[in-house]
């Protein structure tokens, strides 16, 4: 498809920020076309099949306690639900925490779980209250520690903090050393509390799309590599040179660094995830395995407990993650034993390895980065809010409303658009409200 010469806003990156961004402004009238390097939307959230497995660019999940999922058609992505916990495993056995609200037939399993005195588990509650049905506001004038500390301080106890905090974050946060800013720990515990997690039925990438589709085919131009940026709105490609009003550039941090010299954005993490499949699950229940303290493993999971579409032919596929880069035989043992299976039922599918997996979200906590550059230069992406898909179409969707500022600078336009809940002015309500549609 032809790339057009002219045209009112150029957004470079099909990721969740820029198709945000995207969709606001093409609904508000703006001439908008996505430039897009690879051949499909999504950014990060990337899926292809491996031998009729669905298989998602590192486990990744869609959570429903993020304001944005709003902007989704949860129904239509056929959610499959994980069940809100995850199993322990200790030299004593293998326990089942879980949310007793939600899951109360686990209450009594989580009530004996090995995580400390009766007073300990009481704290993780009360922990857990507090961040879920505070304002956010008052979570966000809390004295900011890292998050190591704020789970001290909350008085849940070491062991808790080493057999569940530390695991469960760092799958969630890539780093184990619970060095994350407290303030986002309140937000992203936040959205634990109050949303369900799950698996679209055509994997993670679907997220991206059901947004892609939200823009008319010709707006939307795969397989274009923006070399560099010019001067009055110059964009060139690889396909030519582009001309406009506005220039977004919604690309992941490092290309985004490139394309504007001068831009604060990285994105220090990442993670390995071993694709294994097993003849059957070993689990009654869709439950995270984590992983256990001195281990390479943060965790493991048996992703066809929750959606039975990832699986071809009702086999289990397993994922299993470490953060630094390991082999496959690294963690065979590992990941046999979190299961309870032999090494040998494990049939390695294929590993993946994302550099760049996600940005920081270290003391100070910086919510609400500039996204509007000046003379017509923007940018958009989770490193300008938070390290989610959250941060990402929140910030996106921030964006689309500078654009519009700037182009567009009428009352009528400025409230079609509004300020939905996850996008207060002061960016207090980062994590707001949960986002109730498609739940279980």
């Amino acid at each position: 498809m032809q790339v057009p010469q002219r045209v009112e806003v150029v957004v470079v990156g099909a990721g969740l920020a820029g198709l945000s961004a995207a969709t606001r402004l093409a609904a508000a009238g703006c001439d908008v076309h996505v430039l897009e390097a690879s051949a499909a939307a999504g950014g990060r959230l990337a899926t292809q099949r491996v031998d009729g497995f669905v298989v998602d660019r590192g486990f990744q999940v869609l959570n429903t306690g993020y304001p944005r999922v709003a902007d989704l058609d949860v129904p239509a992505l056929r959610m499959g639900w994980f069940w809100p916990g995850a199993l322990l495993r200790t030299d004593e056995g293998t326990s089942r925490v879980a949310d007793p609200r939600r899951r109360p037939q686990a209450a009594w399993d989580t009530v004996r779980a090995p995580l400390g005195s009766l007073p300990r588990k009481a704290a993780i509650g009360a922990f857990s209250a507090r961040a879920g049905y505070w304002p956010v506001d008052r979570l966000l004038r809390a004295p900011e520690t890292t998050a190591g500390q704020a789970l001290l301080a909350a008085g849940v106890g070491s062991t808790a903090v080493e057999r569940f905090f530390r695991p469960f974050l760092a799958g969630v946060l890539l780093e184990p050393e619970l060095a994350t800013s407290s303030r986002y720990l309140d937000l992203l515990w936040r959205s634990f509390v109050r949303g369900d997690i799950g698996l679209p039925a055509e994997g993670m990438q679907a997220v991206g799309q059901q947004l892609a589709d939200q823009l008319p085919a010709e707006r939307l131009h795969h397989g274009v590599r923006v070399s560099a940026l010019g001067e009055d709105g110059q964009v060139h490609t690889d396909r030519g040179t582009v001309r406009a009003d506005a220039v977004v550039v919604a690309t992941d941090p490092d290309t985004a660094a490139r394309l504007v010299p001068g831009l604060e954005a990285s994105a220090p993490r990442q993670v390995t995830t071993h694709l294994h499949v097993l003849p059957a699950s070993p689990w009654p229940s869709p439950l995270l395995v984590l992983g256990r303290p001195g281990g390479q493993l943060v965790n493991t999971v048996v992703l066809t407990d929750a959606q039975p579409a990832y699986s071809p032919d009702g086999r289990a596929l397993v994922a299993s993650s470490t953060l630094a880069p390991t082999r496959p035989e690294d963690v065979r043992e590992e990941i046999a034993r979190a299961h309870g299976v032999s090494p040998a039922d494990l049939d390695h599918l294929t590993s993946v390895t994302v550099l760049g997996a996600q940005p920081a979200a270290t003391v100070p906590l910086q919510l609400r980065r500039p996204v509007d550059l000046g003379e017509g230069l923007f940018v958009c992406g989770d490193h300008r809010d938070t390290p989610s898909i959250q941060g990402a179409m929140a910030s996106g969707a921030r964006t689309a409303r500078a654009v519009l500022r700037r182009l567009r600078p009428r009352p009528d336009l400025l409230a079609l658009q509004g300020r939905p809940a996850g996008d207060g002015p002061d960016g207090s309500d980062t994590l707001g409200a949960a986002a109730r549609s498609g739940r279980p």
